[in-house]
């Protein structure tokens, strides 16, 4: 039986029992497993990993763990290039397109209503979504482990919280968005991108009120839903004012994590 000591950092912790959370703990195996196949053994998946150090040196997923390593493990660094030390992917997603699992539906939402381009559709299965977004180069958001540890997968996340409200903080902290936050500007529900349009032009769509009352409108190209600074509109505008004002770090994460 050989063993080798293994260290997590940051937030790649979580996905540890406390016993092995931010200390130096040691692991025993047999034969000669790829350091990626001990990663995930010990519940990590491999695509929240960037960095791996093996005494001190960077190594890819193929590395064979050897008796007495000591494995240094690091979480993606998405808001910073770091291909230069490490050789796991060739650079971070900076054009950010995301896919979501099929639970995420109100999350999907909260990101277009940022203006994030957002794939997501309810009768996608695992494949499906790892073709598209291999495809498509989308990182993926999931509250499904498992599927972050298909050997495919190449950029995702796994998302802590189950609650939108801290979803939608969670991904932008996570991915570093703030700055790249463009409001109402693509449709809720298909996630095209808005137009301007004359009001002269949908009169005839236009109920009675919001005729008499609204000027400024924006239609969807693809599914033609019409969009204006309705009753809605203030609540939205709420939302992602909290979440360009958030300073919270991660404690409302760590606080609703189930």
């Amino acid at each position: 039986m050989k063993k080798a000591r293994f260290r997590f950092y940051e937030e790649l912790n979580e996905f540890l029992p406390s016993s092995k959370r931010k200390v130096i703990f040691n692991y025993q195996f047999m034969g000669n497993p790829s350091v990626k196949d001990v990663i995930e053994a010990i519940g990590v998946p491999h695509v929240e990993v960037d960095l791996i150090l093996v005494n001190g040196t960077p190594v890819d997923f193929v590395y064979k763990i050897k008796d007495d390593d000591l494995v240094s493990v690091y979480p993606v660094f998405e808001s910073l290039n770091i291909s230069n030390v490490s050789p796991l992917r060739p650079k971070p997603l900076r054009e950010i397109r995301f896919i979501l699992d099929v639970h995420l539906g109100k999350l999907a939402k909260n990101l277009r209503l940022c203006g994030f381009d957002t794939k997501y559709e309810t009768n996608l299965n695992d494949d499906e979504i790892i073709d598209i977004s291999l495809k498509e180069k989308r990182i993926i958001l999931t509250r499904d482990k498992g599927m972050l540890k298909n050997k495919r997968v190449t950029h995702g996340y796994w998302l802590r919280s189950q609650h939108p409200p801290v979803q939608i903080k969670e991904v932008i902290r996570r991915f570093d968005l703030k700055k790249m936050i463009n409001p109402f500007s693509r449709c809720l529900e298909c996630n095209s991108i808005l137009e301007s349009i004359r009001k002269a032009d949908i009169v005839g769509r236009l109920q009675y009120k919001t005729r008499k009352y609204y000027n400024e409108f924006r239609r969807c190209p693809q599914c033609e839903r019409l969009y204006w600074e309705g009753s809605h509109f203030s609540k939205m505008k709420i939302l992602i004012d909290n979440i360009i004002n958030d300073n919270n770090d991660n404690r409302d994460i760590e606080e609703n994590n189930l």
